[in-house]
């Protein structure tokens, strides 16, 4: 069973990975000379930055869950 550090530090790293692909692709976007591939582009980015934001927040989320002065993100408390 994964404890919620070693699952912060999973979702830390998907982070930097998402946000890794999401350079990559701006990168791409500012050479792209064809509007229907600079369109996918943007599209994909577009798409990646909800995951990125997700991954972040509950990287910090787990990170300090039981730190009684952490106040929990309410997006992710029921």
């Amino acid at each position: 069973m994964m404890s919620l550090g070693e699952l912060s530090v999973q979702y830390r790293a998907a982070a930097e990975a998402i946000h890794g692909r999401i350079t990559e692709l701006r990168g791409l976007e500012r050479t792209e000379q064809d509007p229907d591939a600079l369109f996918r582009l943007r599209r994909r980015i577009e798409a990646l930055m909800p995951l990125w934001r997700e991954a972040r927040e509950l990287a910090g989320l787990t990170a300090r869950y039981y730190d009684r002065s952490y106040h929990k993100n309410e997006k992710y408390t029921l």
